[in-house]
């Protein structure tokens, strides 16, 4: 009996295992975002409730639904005591019926519903119930959209820390600046919500996808906070949406100011097309419109002064940063070129072809050509020991046993990675320092090792990375072995540039080097088409000229004692003989 129990105990588990470690596996992944939505939902929640306690009343009944002389259709019943003040000298009493089903509604009982409606002292926990359920089901929202959607790079921790405090502040001002009377419209209170300078930021920061997203969890925000009026919501779902298509290929600091300008004009158009749409009177336009063309015209100044501390706090890729770092007078890169010269041309090359290559299939291009500027950094400081830095044809790893060699190789990459560190370089561009040779094993090194001892394992050859988490790193990874391994390749045309590409392209494949981006075969075609277009241009034929002589050839070796007299053809100067024969004229001289 023991033994047929511990079986189907061991089948249970075995039932539940899938249930329970996928669950496990799932908050593993997430437990760092499930804290920051919780925390989140915490600080929103407290912010509802002290606007419900100090801006409007939640009650269970709306006033505007009950008019003196009317049946009423149910029965409200006061929860709590409200005393008597200077502005309103009606009393009631806990437990008192205000108005009862199928009686009509006295002038003393409207009194008294709307003192109950008016007072920040009653509050139907029921109601506010109902926001609250809605701000957790916008969070549950928020969180799946973003462990669903897949944006293409990694999301880390600081993205959706941003964007809690972001929307924290734009709740905030929404719910506060409702109490006061110039902002007590559903029109005048867009003139102080923050949303187009919030959704800037993270357009920039961290791409348009991430600001769309952010732009309707934005505008849900701001309908609960504005008591669920529409206008509002509309007014800023699409200046949100707008500010973001914007600004999205913004590529220098000062254009953010003229962004600025044309954010405004969007939100005046856009203020104008619901007033119209709601049918409102169109009246105060010109406080309106000049203070939603502030808010715009602000969102350019304000962005510009905090995109840069924003951008060392978050050491994020944005297009400006990126855009200074692809500067080749970064002086990282100039001393790479003084110390390790061979590897700053090979870094070069390796830029042009990632970037051409990621333009083929709509990948961050700008991020790619940054990150092979700088895949290689780790080389500067043992640059001798690199056979591109070798001009000499000496190379060092000879002397040394090939465990040593792959070691010192190996080494590159790490060492790569803490001078990126040091230069608080964006984490983006680190990740493809890491990732740039994956996994992968040192292969020449090890088979020169299995020759000598047949107990070496390829995981002490192997680099210390991870393969390739992006688009962007799997094209520095490719690009990387494609430049080095054809300038082995005689006779480069583009047929054999071609097939040797697609073989090592495959080879990555075949190695597992590419499970872990998002590359399909297709882009992978592409990929190669956009290799063999630029290395075919880097490697095309010149005609040979009729006198021009091998210098390693056995006639040009001979002539090598005498090569100060190279320029001879200046030398000979009998070679105009006619000119120098001056006795030609001869049959004149013996008349």
């Amino acid at each position: 009996m023991t033994k047929k129990n511990k079986m189907m105990n061991e089948k249970k588990e075995k039932a539940k295992n899938p249930f329970f470690s996928a669950m496990a596996a799932y908050i593993k992944k997430y437990y760092p975002f499930l804290i920051l939505l919780f925390f989140g939902l915490l600080v929103v929640s407290a912010l509802y409730f002290a606007k419900v306690t100090t801006v409007e009343t939640v009650a269970g009944f709306d006033i505007d639904n009950y008019e003196i002389g009317q049946i009423s259709d149910r029965t409200i019943i006061a929860d709590r005591t409200i005393l008597p003040d200077s502005s309103d000298p009606i009393m009631i009493q806990k437990g008192e019926k205000i108005i009862k089903n199928g009686f009509p509604i006295t002038d003393e009982d409207y009194a008294k519903l709307k003192k109950m409606s008016s007072s920040p002292k009653y509050i139907d926990y029921r109601a506010f119930a109902n926001g609250e359920l809605a701000i957790i089901i916008l969070a549950i929202f928020w969180f799946l959209l973003y462990s669903t959607i897949n944006f293409h790079r990694k999301i880390r921790l600081k993205e959706p820390l941003l964007q809690v405090i972001l929307f924290a502040i734009v709740f905030a001002v929404t719910a506060f600046c409702l109490k006061l009377s110039f902002f007590s419209s559903s029109y005048s209170i867009c003139i102080v919500i923050p949303a187009t300078l919030c959704v800037v930021l993270i357009a920039i920061l961290y791409g348009n996808l991430s600001a769309v997203l952010f732009s309707f969890i934005l505008a849900l925000g701001v309908l609960i906070a504005s008591n669920w009026q529409l206008p509002t919501f509309l007014y800023v779902l699409s200046t949100s949406l707008s500010s973001a298509a914007i600004v999205h290929k913004t590529d220098k600091r000062l254009q953010l100011i003229w962004s600025g300008l044309l954010i405004a004009i969007i939100n005046i158009a856009f203020m104008l097309l619901f007033m119209v749409v709601f049918n409102e009177k169109l009246t105060g336009l010109l406080k309106l419109f000049l203070g939603v063309f502030a808010n715009g015209f602000l969102t350019g100044v304000l962005t510009l002064g905090l995109l840069t501390p924003l951008e060392a706090m978050l050491n994020t890729a944005s297009v400006f940063r990126l855009m200074d770092l692809s500067n080749t007078d970064n002086p990282v890169l100039k001393q790479m070129q003084i110390q390790a010269n061979g590897t700053y041309y090979h870094s070069m090359n390796v830029a042009l072809l990632a970037e051409n290559a990621c333009r083929e299939i709509g990948a961050n291009a700008l991020l790619a050509k940054v990150g092979a500027y700088f895949h290689d950094i780790g080389k500067i400081d043992q640059s001798e020991y690199f056979v591109e830095n070798q001009a000499n044809g000496e190379n060092k790893l000879i002397e040394l046993n090939p465990t040593l060699s792959a070691s010192v190789i190996k080494s590159h990459v790490k060492k790569g990675v803490e001078k990126a560190r040091q230069m608080h370089l964006p984490l983006a561009v680190i990740d493809i320092i890491s990732e740039h040779h994956g996994n992968s094993v040192i292969t020449y090194f090890y088979n020169e090792g299995k020759v000598k001892d047949d107990t070496l394992q390829p995981e002490d050859f192997s680099y210390p990375g991870n393969p390739p988490s992006t688009k962007e790193s799997a094209i520095v990874m490719l690009a990387d072995t494609v430049e080095a391994a054809c300038r082995t390749l005689e006779n480069p045309t583009a047929p054999r540039l071609e097939k040797f590409i697609s073989t090592l392209i495959n080879a990555k494949v075949e190695h597992k080097q590419l499970d872990n981006c998002d590359l399909t075969f297709r882009d992978l075609s592409k990929i190669k088409e956009s290799f063999v277009h630029i290395l075919t241009g880097q490697y095309h034929n010149r005609i040979k000229y009729q006198n021009q002589q091998d210098p390693d050839s056995e006639e040009n070796k001979a002539e090598a004692p005498v090569k100060p007299e190279a320029p001879a053809p200046k030398v000979k100067t009998e070679a105009p003989a006619p000119k120098v024969k001056t006795e030609a004229p001869a049959p004149k001289v013996k008349k």
